[in-house]
């Protein structure tokens, strides 16, 4: 989901409360978000290609003991979002993650597969990633297209 697409949806929706769900389990209410952040990859992948992306990432943290158990609201989200947008150059276009992890599990960039309205709240369910080859995924072999005998010296192989 782009960060434009995740904006849309929140945009319907200001007057509900923000629930995540991160790998099947639900933040708990009175999380904060910590910091927007705006990430640019640049990689060359096993089969000798160049990559670039960029990613908006929220940060999540759970609550501290004096928080209120309250979720936030899909406007104070907004809100804070907007506020780091006048000044960090946020791209519509990049894909949205949200990072959470707590004393159970690391922080994890997770990857949003789903937003769902149950009653008051807008949930948000968050997927970990998985890891990929992206040589293997274009069918191309890291050294060549798939199937094909390539023969190359062993200090160059990839994978």
């Amino acid at each position: 989901m782009t960060t434009q697409e995740l904006l849309e949806t929140l945009a319907s929706h200001q007057d509900k409360s923000l629930v995540f769900e991160a790998s099947g389990q639900r933040i708990a209410p009175g999380y904060h978000v910590t910091e927007v952040m705006n990430v640019t990859y640049e990689s060359m992948d096993c089969g000798g290609q160049a990559n670039f992306w960029r990613e908006t990432v929220v940060q999540l943290m759970g609550p501290g003991p004096k928080d209120k158990p309250e979720f936030m609201t899909v406007a104070k989200f907004l809100n804070i979002y907007h506020r780091v947008a006048a000044s960090v150059p946020v791209r519509g276009e990049a894909e949205i993650r949200f990072e959470y992890g707590d004393a159970l599990r690391p922080a994890v960039h997770y990857h949003v597969a789903q937003m769902a309205l149950e009653g008051e709240h807008l949930v948000v369910r968050l997927v970990a990633p998985g890891v990929t080859c992206k040589a293997r995924d274009r069918a191309v072999g890291c050294c060549g297209p798939v199937g094909l005998e390539v023969t190359v010296p062993a200090a160059t192989r990839c994978c």
